[in-house]
């Protein structure tokens, strides 16, 4: 049921009724997203991605701050590096750009849980969740522009979670939201009054999450990324779908539709509550 919690360098993995919690774990530097925390996270995304039985995964961050961004502290190494044939700048930019992709192509869904603030990097990590959680009093903001530089590998991403009107507000004038102003935007789904509220917020989404089959979701969430992408292949989507549809009905699909004529619940169902939830 709850595996226990494992240490990493810098993150701490928890595994309970097979969703995983993946949290940042560099207090000291507000969990800034330094080469070997990317690291790190690109391998708890494998793993989410090659275990079938991985039902979710969360995004935290630790002592009560989601992410700073990136580790300003490490630019200056890559400006003082020759620029050769590759320039260390761009390949090291687009590093996270292949971890962000691979975050967000994830085939279980991707929680982001906030406190604090997600700033830069962070708040491209948010971006590419399926469901944004935060406080009321947490911080968002596209702070690269202030630094003269440009959200590079995450602006995908936030075009595609908030659309071109927002993304630009935000990343043209830098501007940090939270609260009532942030789910406006689309930023965040749901918010709570504190830590202790947020906790007891997750709690209810996963125990919603798992009374929905864990196969059923790894299915479908391919499934509307690439209806997002490829309209003009409609016909050809639907044709997969339907392949999909039949193999679902083949195996969970039997317990899901016993369960309801039974009227009990199916065998996948599990409930969380605040205390299995905290980092």
């Amino acid at each position: 049921m709850t595996a226990p919690t494992s240490t990493q360098r810098h993150l701490l993995l928890a595994r309970r009724h097979d969703v995983l919690f993946v949290t940042l774990n560099r207090p000291d530097t507000r969990n800034a997203l330094a080469p070997e925390v990317v690291a790190e996270l690109a391998q708890a995304v494998c793993l989410a991605k090659s275990d079938a039985n991985v039902r979710a995964v969360v995004l935290r961050g630790a002592q009560g701050f989601f992410c700073a961004g990136g580790n300003v502290g490490n630019f200056q190494a890559r400006l003082d590096a020759d620029v050769g044939a590759h320039d260390p700048v761009a390949a090291r930019n687009r590093e996270f750009g292949h971890f962000m992709q691979r975050l967000s192509a994830l085939p279980v869904p991707v929680i982001a849980v906030v406190e604090g603030a997600a700033m830069g990097g962070g708040m491209g990590l948010a971006c590419a969740a399926d469901l944004v959680l935060a406080t009321a009093d947490a911080k968002f903001a596209l702070s690269e522009t202030s630094l003269g530089i440009i959200p590079a590998q995450i602006a995908p991403f936030v075009m595609a979670r908030l659309g071109p009107r927002a993304a630009l507000r935000l990343g043209l004038f830098g501007e940090r939201v939270s609260g009532d102003a942030a789910v406006a935007l689309g930023l965040v789904d749901a918010l709570a009054a504190d830590s202790k509220a947020l906790d007891a917020l997750l709690a209810q989404w996963l125990t919603r999450l798992c009374a929905c089959a864990p196969g059923a979701n790894r299915a479908l969430k391919p499934l509307l990324r690439r209806c997002g992408r490829e309209r003009d292949n409609e016909g050809e989507l639907l044709d997969e779908a339907a392949h999909l549809f039949a193999a679902c009905m083949r195996s969970e699909g039997a317990e899901g539709i016993a369960a309801f004529r039974e009227k009990r619940s199916a065998a996948w169902r599990r409930s969380f509550d605040a205390e299995a939830v905290r980092p």
